[in-house]
């Protein structure tokens, strides 16, 4: 055997006395004194304030604070998730009267600092409405369209994003780390994740006296993904009936994104259902042929052909004659003034990243995605896609400056610890089992089955459906088209509504799609909080 030089034994003798020292220190401490410990008990910051909507005020108590969600079965007394939260609460009110709503956004692991400081918090962040809002400093101001007046709010961010965090409380270091990876694993996913939300919102009753109150869910993006799971769990799990669901930007089934479908050749949805939200893109930004007079009914036309003769065109596949080919791409160029030899070297098949790239291409810039209203400078030319998103990089900054600054100094709450905006998660499991299936779970994710049996089983469930036509992450055709095809009885129908905005993704901000999206759901909760029948 060979022997180490007395320099290196003595090193490694003292590593080892070191691990040793730090591993029986580690297993020494006191709870209070883990890593964790913290996260271990819920946390509350009561502050006041007055908000003026639509010029009538409301004075109502903010609550910052965090709720900490146990295992099931064998598990519950096991602390797994500390969830942040933001609730606004009338003063004054009867709370068992009152209408109460579980805000979060989407990503999937986003904070929800959008929806809070955007949409309908008590105070709003000012954003330059297409192009890229000037660095700080910020404006914060009295938002007119805060959803205070029409219920009391609770902005959720989801575990390990925000304030939230996974909890792993071990004393053991090496047992902390098997912890997480097993929390990331279970929370990380589809189920799980809507598994914390419900768990997260009946804690939320309890804790706060609000079990008879009317109750709704108010998802954006991936946050509409989750409400579909959410809303059946709470349903036909916690036997709690919601008045209803608000859907804001809403994605179902994944097999209707217009993201990356080349990847999935065969399914050509994605291409019809996205091709109104192209001609929106080129008639905003003047890319047409002819420019159309208005929007709306230009739009109403797309969607014919798009559902009808380009839908046939594209399930022909190689069995597609030349000259339909040609006049395919002649219209498509009509709606989306991408070039006709382009679009016949696309294979009449334009996803969202080569149109964001390609529309605007003669001046080497970007159209956004999220809201393609926005553009900016291509990161590279000779890409075949979008390498970034315009609108995300325009406003990010402003929503996290303003909210960092807001939860400290006005909510008070926060001091030594970091907001993330998005969680740090490395796979996100998409697989989900829909309600009553026996077979494997899906691998593309659909959620229609979960909302479905929701309503079915709650018949007086309402749905509210809003969307704006300048986004490509989540179209707005492919929403409507998704709610025209659940799986519901057609008298169930008659309790989904519709409401589409000239906005992007984040509605909200275009000011004048604000009032309209808070208007519509003020008066969608109003319709069905059920107070005045009692």
């Amino acid at each position: 055997m060979r022997k180490l030089p007395l320099a290196l034994a003595l090193a490694a003798l003292m590593l080892g006395t070191g691990a040793y020292a730090a591993d029986k220190n580690d297993k020494d401490q006191k709870p209070e004194d883990r890593p964790d410990a913290a996260l271990l008990k819920p946390q509350t910051s009561e502050t006041t304030g007055t908000v003026k909507v639509e010029g009538k005020s409301i004075d109502y108590k903010a609550v910052a604070g965090t709720l900490v969600l146990h295992g099931d079965g064998d598990k519950e007394g096991e602390p797994q998730v500390s969830m942040f939260y933001t609730a606004y609460l009338k003063k004054g009110v009867e709370p068992g009267k009152r209408p109460i709503t579980f805000i979060y956004n989407g990503g999937p692991g986003s904070a929800t600092v959008w929806l809070h400081m955007g949409a309908f918090g008590p105070r709003r962040v000012v954003t330059s409405d297409d192009s890229h809002t000037p660095a700080a400093p910020y404006v914060l101001v009295n938002n007119d369209y805060s959803l205070l007046d029409a219920s009391d709010l609770v902005f959720i961010d989801a575990p390990g994003a925000g304030f939230s965090r996974l909890i792993a409380d071990d004393a053991d270091k090496g047992k902390r780390e098997e912890l997480m990876k097993e929390r990331k694993k279970q929370i990380f996913a589809v189920d799980g994740d809507g598994h914390a939300f419900a768990k997260f919102i009946t804690q939320f009753l309890s804790r706060y006296n609000r079990w008879n109150s009317p109750k709704y869910l108010f998802g954006e993006s991936y946050g509409t993904t989750r409400s579909a799971v959410v809303a059946n769990i709470l349903e036909n799990e916690h036997a709690v009936d919601l008045n209803g669901v608000i859907l804001l930007s809403q994605i179902l089934n994944f097999d209707t994104s217009i993201d990356g479908p080349t990847n999935n050749p065969g399914v050509d949805l994605p291409y019809v259902v996205g091709l109104p939200t192209f001609a929106a893109t080129a008639y905003y930004h003047h890319k047409l042929p002819q420019q159309p007079a208005a929007l709306e009914p230009f739009l109403r036309e797309v969607e014919r052909y798009a559902i009808n003769e380009y839908a046939s065109a594209l399930m022909q596949g190689s069995q597609l004659d030349d000259a339909r080919r040609q006049a395919v791409a002649q219209k498509l160029h009509e709606y989306t003034g991408l070039p006709v030899a382009y679009l016949l070297k696309a294979n009449l098949r334009v996803d969202g990243g080569m149109f964001e790239h390609q529309l605007q291409a003669d001046g080497d810039v970007t159209t956004g995605r999220l809201d393609t209203r926005f553009s900016g400078p291509s990161l590279d030319p000779l890409s075949k896609d979008s390498e970034y998103d315009p609108q995300s990089s325009a406003i990010s900054s402003a929503y996290v400056a303003a909210f960092n600054d807001y939860v400290r100094r006005q909510l008070k709450f926060g001091d030594g610890q970091t907001y993330r905006l998005f969680a740090d998660i490395d796979n996100w499991d998409f697989a989900h089992k829909a309600p009553g299936s026996k077979e494997a779970l899906q691998q593309s994710t659909n959620v229609m089955p979960d909302l479905a049996t929701a309503m079915k089983t709650n018949p007086n469930l309402r749905v509210s459906l809003h969307g704006g036509y300048y986004d490509l992450a989540t179209p707005y055709y492919a929403a409507d088209y998704e709610m025209h095809h659940m799986p519901i009885p057609g008298a169930l129908q008659k309790n989904i509504s519709y409401a589409w905005y000239p906005s992007g993704h984040m509605v909200y901000a275009h000011e004048d799609s604000l009032k309209r999206l808070h208007d519509n759901v003020a008066r969608f909760i109003e319709e069905t909080d059920n107070v005045s029948k009692h």
